[in-house]
C-alpha cells in the first residue's frame, strides 16, 4: 500500500510477506462513520483464503521460533520504529476509519509503539486475533506483540469497518524486513473466521465488544477450536 495521505481505494489481503488479492463475490465498503462517505472497500473472505493465510503461517512458525528471543526482539523494534516514523500516516487512516480526532488517533498509534517495544513473552503456535472497529491499531500491536516475542506466527482479522491501519502494519512489517509469513492479514467477517477455525489455527483471540465476542465464541465451539475472549 502507498502510504499517502488518501490512503488506499482497495484493501487486500497479506499473506505470506505480500499483498495477496482475491476474487471473491462480496466486498464490504468501508465508510466514513460521520459523513458516510465511501473511503475503501475490502473482500469478504471464507475458507480458502483463510487456509492460504493459516498455511503461510504455519510455514513461518518453526523458523520464527527457531530465531530466537533476541532476534524477535529486535524485529518488533525496528517495526515500532518505523510505525512512529510513520505515526501521521496511521493517525490518518484511524481517522478516516473511526472517526476520531487526531490527537486520539495519534495517541493510538504510540500505544501500539508501547506495545511493539515493551512486549513480554506470551503464548506461542499459531494463532488467529479477531478485533472489532475500537482500537483498531493498538488492540492488535498489544494482542500479538507477546506472543510474536514467544515465537508464535499470526493471522489478523480487523473488523471490515475499519482495516485500513491493519493492513498498512503488515506492509511495514516487510518494510522492517520481518520474516514473510509471521504476520498476515485476512479481510472479512464471520465466514472468514469459520475459515480460520476450520483452517486448523491453535487458538482463536478475540478482542473487543463482549456481546461480540460471545458471537465468535460461538463459531470457535462449533468448530472445537480453542477461544480465547480477552478484555477490550
Amino acid at each position: 500500500m502507498e502510504f499517502s495521505p488518501d490512503g488506499p481505494l482497495a484493501i487486500p489481503l497479506w499473506i505470506n510477506g505480500h499483498a495477496f488479492l482475491t476474487v471473491t463475490e462480496s466486498f464490504y465498503n468501508v465508510t466514513h462513520p460521520t459523513t458516510g462517505e465511501s473511503l475503501r472497500r475490502v473482500p469478504l473472505c471464507g475458507t480458502n483464503e483463510a487456509t492460504a493465510a493459516v498455511t503461510a503461517a504455519r510455514a513461518a512458525q518453526t523458523t520464527w521460533a527457531e530465531m530466537g528471543l533476541a532476534p524477535r526482539r529486535v524485529c518488533l523494534a525496528k517495526l515500532a520504529d518505523a510505525l512512529e516514523n510513520y505515526a501521521g500516516h496511521f493517525a490518518k487512516l484511524l481517522m478516516q476509519d473511526v472517526a476520531i480526532d487526531e490527537a486520539a488517533a495519534l495517541a493510538e498509534v504510540a500505544a501500539a509503539v508501547v506495545a511493539l517495544r515493551g512486549a513480554a513473552v506470551g503464548e506461542t503456535g499459531v494463532f488467529a486475533l479477531v478485533t472489532d472497529a475500537a482500537r483498531p491499531l493498538a488492540n492488535i500491536a498489544e494482542v500479538i506483540a507477546p506472543a510474536l516475542m514467544a515465537g508464535a506466527t499470526v493471522v489478523v482479522k480487523p473488523s471490515p469497518r475499519a482495516p485500513s491501519a491493519a493492513y498498512a502494519l503488515c506492509e511495514l512489517s516487510a518494510r522492517a524486513e520481518w520474516p514473510a509469513g509471521v504476520l498476515n492479514l485476512l479481510q472479512g467477517d464471520t465466514a472468514a473466521i469459520d475459515g480460520l477455525c476450520t483452517a486448523g489455527i491453535d487458538r482463536l483471540v478475540y478482542r473487543g465488544n463482549a456481546a461480540l465476542g460471545v458471537d465468535i465464541g460461538a463459531i470457535a465451539d462449533a468448530a472445537g477450536t480453542p477461544y480465547v475472549m480477552l478484555p477490550a
